[in-house]
C-alpha cells in the first residue's frame, strides 16, 4: 500500500473514531451501564480492505473462469453441468 493510500485509510479510521466519541447513543448507552454499577473498557478494532474499482460493466476482470478436473467433478457431483463452449 502506497502513502498516499494509508494516508486516506488512517483519515477513514479516524472519522470512525471520532463518530463513536461524538455519537449521542453511544454516550447514552455507556451511561446506563453506569447507572446499573458497571464502568466500561471499549477497544474497537478497525480493519480496513482495499481492493480496485470494478469496471464499469460492474466486471473486475474479463469474465473467464478456468475449471479445473476435480472442480469439475465436484459440480457434477452437484449434479450442475458446464458447457464448456461457453
Amino acid at each position: 500500500m502506497d502513502e498516499e493510500t494509508k494516508k486516506l485509510a488512517e483519515e477513514v479510521g479516524t472519522a470512525i473514531n471520532e463518530s463513536v466519541q461524538q455519537s449521542a447513543s453511544v454516550a447514552a448507552a455507556i451511561e446506563r451501564l453506569r447507572e446499573a454499577g458497571f464502568e466500561m473498557e471499549l477497544t474497537l478494532k478497525l480493519e480496513i480492505g482495499l481492493r480496485p474499482h470494478k469496471d464499469e460493466s460492474g466486471s473486475d476482470g474479463d469474465g473467464s473462469l478456468e475449471l479445473t478436473e476435480e472442480d469439475l467433478k465436484i459440480l457434477r457431483s452437484m449434479k450442475i453441468k458446464i458447457d464448456p463452449e461457453e
